[in-house]
């Protein structure tokens, strides 16, 4: 398996749905609570914006625009994200 399959599959496998389910709990305490504070604002832009660069991302490998430097640089950086959260 390539490094590209690698950074295609742990976004779509695991990065993409980890920030759907993050958006979808922070809707649903926006709409218990009724009102959003600012600090849920500023999460909920940041989740929707990760979101968006992720699907950039795939989109690009899919296209093969990336440099594999590039691929190996993404890859590591969400493998660190991705083990700092499970810690």
């Amino acid at each position: 398996m390539t490094s590209a399959d690698k950074l295609k599959n742990l976004l779509e496998i695991e990065i993409i749905p980890d920030l759907e389910v993050a958006i979808d709990e922070l809707f649903s305490a926006i709409d218990k609570a009724k009102n959003a504070s600012k600090e849920q604002k500023d999460d909920l832009e940041e989740l929707r914006e990760m979101r968006t660069e992720c699907f950039a991302i795939v989109e690009e490998l899919g296209r093969n625009e990336l440099e594999e430097d590039e691929i190996e640089e993404l890859l590591a950086e969400l493998v660190d994200m991705k083990t700092d959260e499970d810690a």
